[in-house]
């Protein structure tokens, strides 16, 4: 999921004190009749980089899909059945960023879901107004390139496996 990206830094080597109140990760499905949005309601992020340029050194996500909330219990509940179990983790890990000839910025980086590691790609911003960055971006992906099964219910429902994972991470640079 989440995913998600990036980082900044002061002179050499600084940190985002990422607010996670004014940040937010959010996974998009649809479904036959409908769509729903899941928030990460808790995670852990570490996220480095240069302060001036906003080049990212290295960006960290680990969650908890407990944490994963669509504002239905049931479904909640059934996506950790579906995911085999109530402790389930997911990591995303940042392998490298550019900026292409098009001056679109783009990471690249290893998503780890159900025990399966796949590299994700994506094109994200990185704004720095004052002491506070902003990093957006998305991603598509299959859930079942992780080793998850399509979700059907009652034979007709059927939770399309394209997913897109969205992030807005607000910090500021220490």
């Amino acid at each position: 999921m989440l995913s998600l990206v990036l980082a900044v830094h002061e002179a050499d080597a600084a940190n985002l004190e990422v607010d996670k109140s004014r940040s937010r990760i959010q996974v998009d499905a649809k479904a036959t009749g409908h769509r729903f949005t899941g928030n990460l309601k808790s995670y852990e992020v570490d996220v480095e980089g240069d302060a001036v340029s906003l080049d990212p050194k290295s960006f960290e996500l680990k969650w908890k899909f407990k944490d994963l909330d669509t504002d239905d219990a049931k479904r909640d509940a059934e996506m950790l059945k579906w995911l085999g179990s109530n402790d389930e983790k997911g990591s995303f890990k940042l392998d490298k960023a550019w900026t292409d000839e098009k001056a679109v910025q783009h990471g690249t980086g290893t998503l780890t879901i159900h025990g399966v590691s796949k590299s994700v790609s994506f094109p994200y911003t990185a704004k720095k107004d004052g002491e506070w960055v902003t990093i957006d971006g998305k991603v598509s992906m299959d859930y079942r390139n992780f080793d998850l099964p399509l979700i059907r219910a009652m034979a007709v429902m059927t939770v399309d496996p394209q997913l897109v994972v969205r992030f807005h991470v607000v910090g500021k640079v220490n």
